[in-house]
């Protein structure tokens, strides 16, 4: 564990932003008498507000942490996938959007019950829930562990407290509550980056003139990866057994295709905006925010290599060789170096990333079990405020879950957890940005060939999960030809394909998808 220095200034600072935190979220839920006030704050949100909490909620302090983690120990490799992030919002801002926009809909599975039918619908939402309920205790998880070695706190400790405050003001402040808090943390953990890069930059002589010479001379801005202790840079072309430029981008592209397509988190918000205007002036924030934080983060990781390269310390360099953990490389750099009241700061701006991510994820699981499920094939034709009150609820048990979970994780053997819910996730959830893609650009595709094409998604993600987790049990044949990394692009392809093809040759001759796909705009 790193050695503390937290002071009780820093201390003050961590814990008022806390209590901040929780008394936006009483001052907003005055407002919330209706489910339409709970889960869409009224669809009278300011794009800009929007815009700035979904660059906070795809900030997780995994980020934080782990891209100057990997800029420091190698280049910029894993940067490559979010440049496709400007290109998919621009064609979701003009192709996806309106058909959010115009059905008045509040989550993103109302669409899929139009299009395919209601059981589609309750399929990707059950998925979704459970993905999200995985990823929340993952990341309070991981949050925890940089702030327990951090500070000292015990590791349980922190997930408690951290989640507690989390999953207080996202239950009684609604989505306002998620949408202003991002606003708040996104700037703080903005601050937090800068605050770090000019701590570095001055303790270098010769500033950033000297950065970029010794990072240069050292081939840190190189889109290489570690293979086996030795940089390597793949090559442009497209490969399908290795890491190659043009795939990493595609691979992006896939990832973020699926999150603005069809992901609550990201729908949510687009529904919630004043108007059309207004949405895509929220996504165009995003566009051009992301990629320079993201950027700034990387460049951060290449200073703090400069740094410890003009003042070596033998456990900065345990971690450039491998011995230990790349990503505590920031947080050594805080406890070690930052004053008083700094160091304060950082962790708050590490707790804000978290928390950024956890609320969005409380209050789409919330809005989704009272909107997909409960709702539509439980309790039907109730008043607007049990309906509400399920929410309240709904969002209670996540947060206890996602408390619970994260506690789990310190408990257990981590790996063979986190290995688990990513296998249930990949299982169940792999191919569903296929299911859209059916849905948004093509007039093919139902219920059938959706489930076969489910079906078969399955089947090819189990083929994979054996390939990377137990290769022994697999004869030769059957061996995955391609790098891992590719699965969820092989996925969606398949489910793209059974689903279009299956659906042109048996076709439904009842199901009218006027207005459904972007060829009937």
């Amino acid at each position: 564990m790193l050695a503390s220095a937290m002071t009780s200034f820093d201390y003050a600072i961590l814990f008022g932003y806390l209590g901040a935190m929780a008394l936006m979220g009483l001052w907003f839920s005055r407002r919330n008498t209706s489910t339409e006030q709970y889960f869409l704050g009224g669809r009278s949100v300011p794009g800009w507000a929007i815009g700035l909490s979904m660059v906070g909620t795809s900030i997780s302090s995994v980020t934080f942490v782990s891209f100057p983690g990997d800029a420091y120990k190698t280049g910029w490799l894993r940067f490559l996938p979010n440049l496709a992030l400007p290109l998919v919002i621009l064609m979701a801002a003009y192709l996806i959007l309106p058909f959010y926009r115009k059905a008045g809909v509040t989550t993103a599975y109302q669409y899929l019950e139009s299009r395919f039918g209601p059981s589609v619908r309750a399929y990707v939402a059950s998925v979704y829930m459970l993905a999200q309920i995985v990823r929340v205790s993952i990341i309070l998880y991981l949050v925890s562990l940089v702030v327990h070695e951090m500070t000292g706190m015990n590791a349980e400790l922190c997930v408690i407290t951290a989640g507690v405050f989390v999953a207080f003001y996202t239950i009684v402040g609604g989505i306002d509550a998620v949408i202003w808090t991002d606003v708040i943390q996104t700037i703080v953990l903005i601050v937090g980056g800068i605050v770090c890069l000019c701590s570095i930059l001055m303790s270098i002589p010769g500033g950033i003139s000297e950065v970029l010479h010794v990072a240069m001379a050292h081939d840190k801005f190189t889109l290489s990866e570690m293979t086996n202790g030795v940089a390597s840079t793949p090559s442009w072309g497209f490969s399908i057994s290795e890491k190659t430029i043009s795939m990493m981008i595609l691979l992006g592209a896939f990832t973020y295709l699926r999150e603005y397509c069809g992901g609550q988190n990201t729908v949510q918000r687009y529904v919630a905006a004043k108007s059309t205007y207004e949405a895509r002036k929220a996504m165009l924030i995003c566009a051009t925010t992301n990629i320079p934080i993201w950027a700034g983060f990387m460049f951060l990781g290449t200073c703090l290599f400069v740094y410890y390269h003009v003042h070596p310390d033998p456990r900065a360099a345990a971690m450039l060789t491998g011995e230990s953990k790349a990503e505590q490389i920031l947080p050594f750099y805080v406890i070690t170096q930052l004053p008083p009241g700094l160091t304060g700061l950082i962790i708050a701006a590490i707790t804000a990333a978290a928390m950024s991510s956890l609320d969005s994820s409380i209050n789409s699981i919330s809005t989704v079990f009272v909107v997909d499920i409960y709702r539509r094939y439980f309790v039907k034709n109730r008043t607007d405020r049990h309906y509400l009150k399920v929410a309240w609820c709904a969002a209670t048990i996540v947060g206890l879950i996602m408390i619970g979970g994260a506690v789990l994780l310190h408990e257990v053997p981590t790996k063979t957890l986190q290995d688990t819910g990513t296998i249930i996730v990949s299982l169940m959830g792999g191919g569903l940005l296929g299911i859209y893609c059916v849905g948004f650009f093509t007039r093919r595709g139902n219920a059938r060939s959706v489930w076969l094409g489910i079906a078969c998604t399955l089947l090819f993600v189990t083929w994979t999960l054996i390939a990377k987790n137990r290769p022994d049990l697999l004869p030769h044949f059957l061996k995955v030809p391609f790098d891992l990394y590719y699965t969820d692009i092989f996925g969606n392809l398949i489910m793209f394909f059974v689903g279009y093809c299956v659906g042109a040759l048996w076709p439904d001759r009842q199901r009218d998808v006027t207005g459904l796909t972007v060829w009937d705009k």
